[in-house]
C-alpha cells in the first residue's frame, strides 16, 4: 500500500526513528492525521456528529467542535452503557476517553490537543516545564496514535 493511501510505515520519515524530539513529534502529527482520515474520511468535509457501532466494542462518536479556515477541532469519545441509568437515549451513556483533536487540514497533521489525564494541564507556565510541555505532547498523541490504530482494528469507520 503507498502512503498517501494511509499506511504510514511507508512515509519517508517515521515518528519512530527518532523519539521524543519536535521533527519527530510532527511526524506523529501527521500518523495521526492519516489514522483519522482513515476512520472519518476526509477532515475537510467533517461536521455535525458521527456515530460508529462495531459488535466486538464499544461505540465510538466524534463530535466536530469548531471549524476554522485551516483546522477542524473534533471531539471523540468511546461510550459505555451507564449501568444506572434507564432507557436508550444517549445521555444514558458514560463518555471516555473525551479527547479533544485540532486537525491541520491544510499542514495534514492531527493533534490531540486534552486527554484526560491525572495531573494539571498546562505545562509550560513556569521555567523549566517547556521540556515537561514536550513530554506531555508525546505522551497524549503517541496515546491518541495507538487508539485511533486500536479503532480502525476493532472496524470502526465514522465516514458517512
Amino acid at each position: 500500500m503507498s502512503a498517501a493511501g494511509g499506511n504510514e510505515t511507508l512515509l519517508p520519515t517515521s515518528w519512530q526513528a527518532r523519539p521524543r524530539g519536535f521533527a519527530a513529534l510532527m511526524a506523529l502529527y501527521e500518523s495521526n492525521y492519516l489514522r483519522l482520515a482513515r476512520l472519518a474520511g476526509d477532515p475537510a468535509r467533517l461536521d455535525g456528529e458521527r456515530l460508529s457501532r462495531v459488535a466486538a466494542g464499544c461505540d465510538l462518536r466524534l463530535t466536530v467542535l469548531e471549524r476554522c479556515r485551516y483546522t477542524t477541532t473534533v471531539g471523540l469519545t468511546h461510550l459505555f452503557q451507564d449501568p444506572a441509568a434507564v432507557g436508550p437515549a444517549l445521555d444514558t451513556f458514560l463518555t471516555y476517553p473525551d479527547v479533544r483533536i485540532r486537525i491541520y487540514r491544510d499542514a495534514r497533521m492531527a493533534q490531540a490537543q486534552h486527554w484526560p489525564a491525572d495531573r494539571p494541564e498546562p505545562y509550560g507556565r513556569h521555567p523549566g516545564e517547556a521540556g515537561r510541555e514536550l513530554e506531555q505532547r508525546w505522551l497524549f498523541n503517541n496515546m491518541l496514535n495507538k487508539w485511533l490504530e486500536y479503532c480502525l482494528d476493532l472496524g470502526h469507520s465514522l465516514v458517512p
